[in-house]
């Protein structure tokens, strides 16, 4: 076969031997005559063929995606894609269309087809504990693809001939989830089934499952689940995601430990966040959580939840809790009286807090250090006029947004221009319209035009690149303060804040000046 490319130019030249009809043969005897004596001598051999191919070059290579464009198929198809996904849902599938084949242009999709598919399935799972089981198909080929450790298992030098493999410690939903992206390369995540996704991700080393489980805990953390996902990241060896954890749970400490999930973590755990020197709560209320927390340990243990149990189980993580920092009060009539001290460590306590010379203890006795609350101060400069700046129960609102997460604490605001006042302040944090935090409290101004903090009940957590919308409601007989001069954006450590107006504002503060000049927060 002799190839040349468009402009003539020769590009291969191959010679094939056929074997032809002896009626060709014939034909091609009697043009050989005509050629030279060398050729009569070779007429026993077969003849040659030339066929001359004209190739066209530099045309690039197209995939099947690109050949078969998608478009929106006839009625007729789009029912049976849809059947075929509809059945892939369900388990031990077979694909009835003889030319489902067609259906799909690209490899993706038809492989996508085979997802928990009994058709051409050469190996079953059995997934799941005793009793919750769920008999899943695969297809070994694209689990080796897809897992080192499913090519191990099918390949490997150590391979098995099983036609049914049994996996009890994994969840049939997370193992599914798992398949999913095997098979199409889709990442389907659920709040109930991720960790157990990131599990079965992690079993099989399947690590950018495992990535896409991360980020989808992290953008969900919050305190109320902040003390199970510290457990499970040490688990999973995932620092980032135990350091952001920490964060939540050191900002807003009293609703994590507060959170039905503390009482579900490990020992170790409960040990971690007991020792925590920068946890931002009051004792009595980590005090209270541990003894939650040991209540639900007995039921895991099957012990009665006695005092003598619940100290059991507590063990030396008792000597943790730093009873001889919290105030008096809380002390006198939480921890004193709760039983779970024995009688010579409350008096030893007792005498921690009125005697001159302290007895030693068994329970740390320094107080933790906590957060340092930072402050975002909008304006350059601040004024007082004769005729202005009123309340009288109008709202003061300004916008905000930051570009990493912080914990907003509360609101630094003016005071009186004419002498010391007593100031009502309603603050409210809301995010499109829904509430985040809000606090009724009253504050004293001295007459300076220093700010004065107002605080919510418990810190609100704020998602970077979004903007939040902090008010608020003074009510006070005097004039006040205002800010002037003020910027679009601060720089606050290592946050960056911005501000813009907003429609909720009916007391004329704005960005330039106005009221709310201080944002305080924890980073």
């Amino acid at each position: 076969v002799l190839m040349v490319d468009e402009k003539g130019k020769n590009m291969k030249c191959l010679t094939f031997f056929l074997m032809l009809p002896e009626t060709v043969k014939n034909r091609s005897k009697k043009s050989s005559k005509k050629g030279n004596s060398s050729s009569s001598s070779n007429s026993k051999l077969p003849p040659v063929c030339y066929e001359i191919i004209t190739l066209k070059t530099k045309k690039k290579k197209k995939m099947a995606a690109d050949i078969f464009p998608r478009k929106k198929p006839t009625n007729t198809n789009t029912t049976a894609v849809q059947q075929y996904h509809q059945q892939n849902l369900n388990n031990n599938n077979t694909i009835p269309a003889p030319n489902w084949q067609g259906l799909y242009p690209t490899i993706r999709e038809r492989n996508a087809v085979m997802f928990n598919n009994d058709l051409m399935a050469d190996v079953h799972f059995v997934v799941g504990p005793p009793g919750g089981t769920q008999r899943l198909p695969g297809h070994k080929y694209v689990l080796a693809v897809g897992s080192s450790v499913f090519h191990a298992m099918f390949y490997g030098e150590l391979a098995e001939d099983k036609d049914e493999i049994r996996i009890p410690d994994v969840e049939p939903a997370a193992f599914l989830a798992m398949l999913k992206y095997i098979y199409c390369d889709e990442i389907d995540l659920a709040a109930d089934t991720v960790l157990a996704t990131l599990y079965a991700a992690k079993k099989y080393i399947v690590p950018h499952l495992a990535r896409a489980c991360v980020n989808f805990l992290e953008t969900s953390l919050s305190a109320k689940n902040a003390c199970v996902l510290l457990s499970q990241s040490c688990l999973f060896e995932e620092p980032d995601l135990t350091q952001r954890c920490w964060e939540v749970i050191d900002a807003q400490a009293e609703l994590a430990l507060k959170s039905e999930g503390f009482c579900d973590i490990d020992f170790q755990t409960l040990e971690s966040i007991l020792r925590r020197e920068t946890l931002n709560a009051k004792e009595i209320v980590v005090f209270e959580a541990a003894l939650s927390w040991a209540e639900v340990e007995c039921q895991r243990q099957e012990l009665t939840a006695t005092i003598e149990n619940k100290r059991k189980v507590l063990g030396k993580a008792l000597y943790l809790i730093r009873i001889p920092t919290m105030a008096l009060d809380d002390f006198a009539n939480g921890a004193a009286q709760s039983g779970i001290l024995t009688l010579n460590e409350t008096n030893d306590i007792f005498l921690w807090y009125t005697a001159a010379k302290k007895p030693e203890l068994q329970f740390v006795s320094k107080p933790r250090k906590g957060l340092v609350p930072q402050r975002c101060h909008r304006f350059q400069s601040c004024a007082y006029r004769s005729n202005q700046w009123r309340y009288r129960g109008r709202c003061d609102s300004i916008q905000f947004a930051v570009d990493k997460r912080v914990f907003i604490a509360g609101f630094g605001l003016y005071g009186s221009s004419c002498g010391s006042a007593e100031y009502s302040a309603k603050i409210e944090l809301k995010r499109q319209g829904v509430i985040l935090g809000q606090n009724l409290s009253k504050y004293f101004s001295d007459g300076s035009s220093n700010t004065f903090p107002v605080w919510f009940e418990y810190p609100v957590q704020i998602e970077p690149d979004t903007f939040y919308t902090a008010s608020v409601i003074l009510d006070g007989n005097e004039l006040s303060y205002f800010g002037q001069e003020g910027m679009t954006e601060v720089q606050c450590g290592k946050v960056t804040v911005q501000f813009q107006c907003s429609s909720d504002s009916t007391n004329g503060t704005g960005v330039q000046g106005g009221q709310i000049p201080e944002l305080i927060f924890y980073a």
